[in-house]
């Protein structure tokens, strides 16, 4: 006879929910490396340097630079996967093209701000400035979290020709 207040329970083989699939042994496997390769065949902004004053300057007189960041997003697809690509500037390296560089953070700003400054010390009928910009990429795969790609990429701007004289000057008389 079975007791009317003690369950009984039975057995047998456990079965998921909701079960995941096998992985595909055959399918490809997306690294920080194809995703790299995919960023420098696309390329990232090359930002042109813009300088104050025009297209010529002072010797010992403050030249001002300064650039025009852009934004970089993309949505690729790779290896049968959705990549967005996200590129922030991190570094700013201005190249004076007299032998000359500095490193900001920023991307600098025309007349009145000054925040990027150089003085050129001779003349010279043309000196070739461009500004190279260190971007650090995040990318996400199929809608997942943002990541940051593991290592910045570089990419080198175009020069511009800037020529230095120096001002001589004269004394009149009223």
């Amino acid at each position: 006879m079975v007791d009317p207040v003690i369950p009984r329970y039975g057995c047998r083989d456990a079965v998921p929910a909701d079960p995941k699939p096998e992985p595909d042994p055959d399918a490809p496997e997306l690294t920080q490396g194809d995703i790299l390769r995919a960023v420098r065949q696309i390329g990232l902004p090359r930002l042109q340097v813009r300088v104050q004053p025009g297209r010529q300057t002072l010797v010992n007189i403050e030249t001002i630079f300064y650039t025009n960041p852009q934004e970089f997003r993309r949505s690729i697809s790779l290896l049968g996967f959705d990549i967005d690509l996200l590129a922030d500037p991190l570094t700013y390296r201005w190249d004076h093209g007299d032998g000359s560089s500095a490193a900001t953070t920023r991307p600098g700003r025309p007349y009145p701000a000054m925040d990027v400054t150089h003085r050129y010390r001779n003349t010279a009928n043309k000196v070739n400035p461009r500004v190279d910009v260190t971007y650090q990429v995040r990318f996400r795969v199929d809608g997942g979290p943002w990541q940051t790609l593991g290592q910045t990429l570089e990419a080198t701007g175009p020069t511009t020709i800037l020529e230095v004289k120096e001002a001589a000057p004269v004394l009149t008389t009223p």
